[in-house]
């Protein structure tokens, strides 16, 4: 597909005519063709988007829950919605939200790493004074 005929893969672009905005089929198209100039254009096209900070970061979270990302990726995302007005329930939601598409296995492996993000030590219970998950054992 010639790259001439794109001029914004994402957001709220313009058609290659600079006339109206890009509806969202030719967005999943451009995304859908691996159009050369994404990558070109993602930075610029992520403030285009039509979602608020929150909740593309909380998107951003479930994304990062589903490919198993390591701890340091969660702390930028998690930072990021807690600073959207986000609240650290609202984290947990999403990664309970998502265990049905992406299985429990990758919430149960996202959950200590987002505990550790939060501030929240998984294996000291100081509510009931007692060791919980592995520190059990």
């Amino acid at each position: 597909m010639p790259s001439d005929r794109i001029c914004r893969p994402l957001g709220r672009a313009h058609n290659a005519e600079g006339e109206g905005p890009v509806n969202y089929t030719e967005r999943l198209r451009r995304l859908a063709f691996n159009d050369d100039a994404l990558a070109d254009d993602l930075p610029s096209a992520l403030t285009r988007l039509g979602l608020d900070a929150k909740t593309l970061a909380l998107a951003r979270v479930a994304a990062l829950v589903a490919m198993g990302a390591p701890e340091a990726s969660f702390a930028s995302q998690v930072d990021a919605a807690i600073s959207a007005g986000a609240t650290a329930s609202d984290v947990v939601d999403v990664v309970e939200g998502v265990v049905v598409v992406v299985g429990l296995p990758r919430a149960v492996a996202a959950a200590p790493k987002i505990a550790i993000v939060l501030g929240h030590d998984l294996y000291d219970d100081e509510d009931t004074g007692r060791a919980t998950g592995a520190a059990r054992a």
